[in-house]
């Protein structure tokens, strides 16, 4: 079973690296094909989150892409937010938790579709612009 942890791993840092967080992958594929409970994969999805968050802050940071000022008022009410939340989500329900979970997918997957129409929508109405049309 280790070497499916293994590959969970690769696909959830795969996805991270693309700029889609990696637990959007992570945690489905450990509680649905490896049958880690909800509140385990959640928890695991935090703590995996740490050296790839510290990697990314590090490579973000050296490509002058950081901006410091925001970065301080950003990072301390995060760490607040995810710790508070964590205790929260502890205290759930297993099944509840999934339901939340999934709900936040299909918002974020929402999002993330609307956001796509509009840049389609922006590039075709630069391309016609450009074209005269």
């Amino acid at each position: 079973m280790w070497y499916y942890l293994i590959l969970a791993g690769f696909a959830g840092g795969l996805i991270g690296g693309m700029g889609m967080g990696g637990g959007t992958l992570l945690i489905p594929i450990l509680t649905i094909f490896l049958s880690i409970s909800q509140h385990l994969a959640q928890g695991l999805n935090l703590l995996v989150f740490i050296p790839t968050g510290i990697i990314a802050l590090i490579i973000h940071a050296k490509n002058k892409l950081l901006d410091f000022k925001t970065f301080l008022f950003i990072i301390f009410p995060a760490i607040a937010s995810a710790i508070g939340f964590s205790f929260l989500a502890n205290s759930l329900d297993e099944q509840v938790l999934k339901i939340i979970f999934g709900i936040f997918l299909v918002i974020i997957g929402i999002i993330m579709l609307i956001v796509a129409i509009k840049n389609v929508i922006k590039s075709k109405n630069k391309l016609t612009d450009k074209l005269g049309v």
